[in-house]
């Protein structure tokens, strides 16, 4: 059965429409606490957001859910989502929620929830969650409403185990980083981790006023931290996305680095170190052809999964794996944390760095991508991959393709689009069967 509320990363769009008003913020605590009532205890849930304005009201109309339940709070104010998965494991609390909409703009917003493992719901969780929201909660007697308190170390806990992610021995001193932030949620973490390691850091996207979060800035709008790299004669750039669950790496020339090759240099590293577990590293179907065929070059696979951080961490846990990710910059190393975080592996990668003393154009780019096109379409109503017209497109396409690339066709899950990749080693096959396939959605729109 299709969900309701829940899309591949928890509840998420426009502020006061839809699922993301505060009536719906409140229904959601209360179904999530009634839902991990596990025990005589005193429960507790452990609460993070963003920068964005809406935040205040969403988590104000939490804690009222989650009180009214009889669940203790503790509100951290603004932190990565990474930070509250880890605090929500490390304090022992029930559950954990992130409010965030991650790279969407500021006019949206999202509630992510954690387990007490510190892990993003199953699918069985969150769907028994979408049964009680239905249903009237079972409200806690007056002698037994939860309390809320801020949390004022939480900035230090989180820096202290992102730094805890390199060795001992490892300093920063003579690299100079652009740590671009996204006005988003590790404003002050970020920037702070990398300059205890000894790192000179110029910083981007520090000053959130409620409205700016990922507005010209961050992973998903890489123009300014390039040319503060350039400008700067920086050693490398760090662009982190909203909830700085995700890493976007610009090398010392102001150029990309995805999350394909961030995988791939953390892999291949580990590797030399035997500490890569699963024979390989997890990522998406939209990863592109190159890194698989430079880890099968390697000895290693790639095993793909849908879209989401939550199937590739699915997948991680099932394998044994501790390395992946997506190209869009999520990196799951399990070994550190339970979610992505981009903090984190901006740190290993800058580790990196400094133990091969080469540039990052050179130490970071492992592979020569294929060339790979994607294409967004916007569609209202009903999802437009049921047409007879689009289902051919989508047979001649693969035709096309077929042993010389890949197709990839899929519906987001967070706004209305329908997403269409192509791959393959002739550029310009690849440009064409791409247009054909959007072509004929668009048609059919």
């Amino acid at each position: 059965m299709a969900r309701k509320y829940f899309g591949t990363d928890g509840i998420r769009g426009e502020t006061n429409t839809g699922a993301m008003t505060a009536a719906m913020a409140m229904r959601v605590a209360q179904a999530a606490g009634a839902h991990f009532r596990r025990g005589d205890h005193r429960h507790r849930v452990v609460i993070g957001k963003d920068t964005r304005l809406s935040g205040y009201m969403v988590e104000s109309a939490l804690v009222a859910g989650f009180t009214s339940m009889g669940v203790n709070v503790i509100q951290t104010g603004p932190l990565p989502t990474p930070a509250i998965a880890m605090l929500t494991r490390e304090m022992r609390a029930d559950l954990g929620v992130m409010i965030s909409a991650s790279h969407n703009p500021y006019r949206d917003n999202g509630i992510k929830l954690f387990g007490p493992d510190g892990f993003k719901l199953s699918d069985d969780d969150e769907a028994a969650i979408e049964a009680l929201i239905a249903c009237e909660p079972d409200l806690a007697p007056a002698s037994e409403i939860g309390r809320a308190r801020r949390y004022d170390d939480a900035k230090g806990r989180y820096i202290h185990a992102v730094k805890q992610s390199v060795s001992d021995e490892t300093r920063f001193d003579d690299l100079k980083v652009v740590v671009d932030c996204a006005n988003g949620a590790a404003y002050q973490v970020a920037p702070s981790a990398i300059w205890e390691l000894g790192a000179e850091v110029i910083t981007l996207g520090v000053e959130p006023n409620g409205t700016n979060i990922n507005d010209g800035v961050g992973s998903t709008s890489l123009d300014a931290v390039k040319a503060k790299v350039v400008e700067s004669g920086a050693d490398i750039g760090i662009a982190l996305d909203g909830d700085a669950d995700r890493l976007i790496v610009v090398d010392e020339k102001g150029q990309t680095i995805d999350g394909d090759q961030i995988m791939a240099s953390i892999a291949t590293r580990m590797a030399e170190k035997q500490l890569l577990r699963g024979g390989g590293v997890v990522a998406t179907v939209m990863s592109n052809l190159g890194l698989e065929r430079y880890l099968e070059g390697m000895g290693l696979t790639l095993e793909r999964t849908k879209v989401g951080d939550r199937y590739v961490l699915g997948a991680m846990r099932s394998g044994g794996f501790n390395v992946g990710g997506e190209q869009s910059g999520h990196m799951i190393l399990l070994d550190h944390a339970t979610t992505g975080d981009g903090t984190v592996a901006a740190m290993r990668v800058l580790a990196s760095l400094v133990r091969s003393n080469r540039p990052a154009s050179e130490e970071l780019r492992m592979f020569e991508p294929v060339p790979q096109m994607l294409k967004n379409v916007r569609y209202q109503g009903p999802s437009p991959l049921d047409a007879p017209k689009v289902k051919q497109a989508i047979a001649d396409a693969e035709s096309t393709l077929d042993g010389k690339g890949r197709l990839v066709i899929r519906a987001s899950g967070t706004e209305p689009l329908i997403r269409v990749m192509a791959e393959g080693d002739d550029a310009g096959e690849v440009e064409s069967v791409v247009d054909m396939v959007c072509d004929a959605v668009r048609d059919a729109a």
